[in-house]
């Protein structure tokens, strides 16, 4: 499996805005016993509550990993940050990223890394070779998280789960599927950089059997809804083989992400059409709950929403950031 050695020290870069810094972001929020600072450019303006670091300071701190947790317009790596992930190498870290751009194609860095005996890890494009899905049982329980939409919240839903069944003291192992849920988990799979024949058996590969009561939480990607990313969430579906799935979706869009001619699909008609797709390879998956991204809802709109739909579907609907996941976890035998 892809893993990356930790603690990380997080690159913002030359981050334009906060959102830009995302992925540092999200890594800080849910793991932040990985974090041992931040190194910033001139011009950055992100901030994470971390201490700023020189590179030295941060080897000197026990930094393993320096993390581009940064992304810019095309995915490129930019010409300015080269010679601080250059001198990283060079000082005894690795450099993980997920961008599009390839840190092995940077040559400066390629040769260093050579040099230095250091490892380049490009987490959204995957070394290993996948078998295509087979579709057979397999011991240990899986949860997938699915969504109405793309970015609907489905990498925080799982995390918030994976936490509250830790704080339950069950099994429990979080699956990751994208590029930031990567870094979070320190390995996993970057689903949407598979060849689509291979995407069940990698998710497959990435959910091996385990033991009875074991739970296994797979980040979801994409909407069977979404013209443009269904695929992979088929994919999802077939190779999770989930015995469980968890709803997510974003109650405030106009709109599909990027189609503003495509309403976002009913609640409803997603959780069925997505048991539908899943009984294909697991019988009888049962939906669980909701998980609601309520975050541009003032308080009691957002409770009005939670408690509306909970009555409409007979399941838990919460907000895993607001309200936290426990009830749906009550459901998890």
């Amino acid at each position: 499996m892809m893993s990356i050695a930790r603690p990380y020290l997080l690159f913002l870069g030359d981050a334009r805005d906060q959102l830009a810094a995302k992925t540092a972001e999200g890594v800080f929020q849910w793991r932040p016993e990985w974090c041992v600072g931040k190194v910033r450019l001139d011009g950055c303006n992100a901030d994470l509550d971390l201490p700023e670091m020189t590179l030295e300071a941060a080897i000197a701190a026990g930094a393993k990993t320096l993390l581009v947790g940064v992304a810019n317009a095309g995915g490129t790596i930019s010409e300015r940050w080269t010679g601080t992930l250059v001198r990283a190498v060079e000082l005894g870290m690795d450099v993980a990223s997920g961008l599009h751009h390839r840190l092995t194609d940077v040559a400066p860095l390629a040769e260093a890394a050579s040099r230095n005996g250091r490892r380049l890890i490009d987490v959204r494009h995957p070394t290993q070779a996948f078998d295509v899905g087979q579709g057979e049982p397999r011991p240990g329980r899986r949860l997938l998280t699915v969504g109405t939409d793309c970015s609907v919240g489905k990498m925080y839903a799982t995390l918030a789960l994976e936490a509250e069944l830790k704080r339950r003291n069950r099994s429990v192992a979080f699956r990751a599927t994208g590029q930031t849920g990567i870094f979070i988990a320190g390995d996993g799979v970057c689903v949407d950089a598979v060849v689509a024949d291979f995407i069940s058996g990698a998710v497959e590969w990435l959910c091996p059997p385990a033991h009875a009561d074991h739970w296994d939480l797979i980040e979801g990607q994409g909407s069977l809804f979404h013209p443009s990313f269904a695929g992979v969430s088929l994919g999802l579906l077939h190779g999770a083989r989930p015995d469980v799935l968890v709803m997510c979706h974003e109650p405030t869009r106009p709109h599909m992400r990027g189609l503003p001619d495509r309403p976002v699909p009913d609640v409803a008609a997603c959780i069925e059409v997505n048991l539908q797709a899943a009984e294909l390879i697991q019988p009888r998956p049962v939906c669980v709950g909701v998980a609601v991204n309520t975050r541009h809802m003032d308080r009691d709109a957002a409770a009005r929403y939670l408690a509306t739909l909970e009555d409409s579907l007979g399941l838990p609907c919460v907000d895993p950031v607001a309200t936290g996941v426990g009830p749906i976890v009550d459901r998890l035998a």
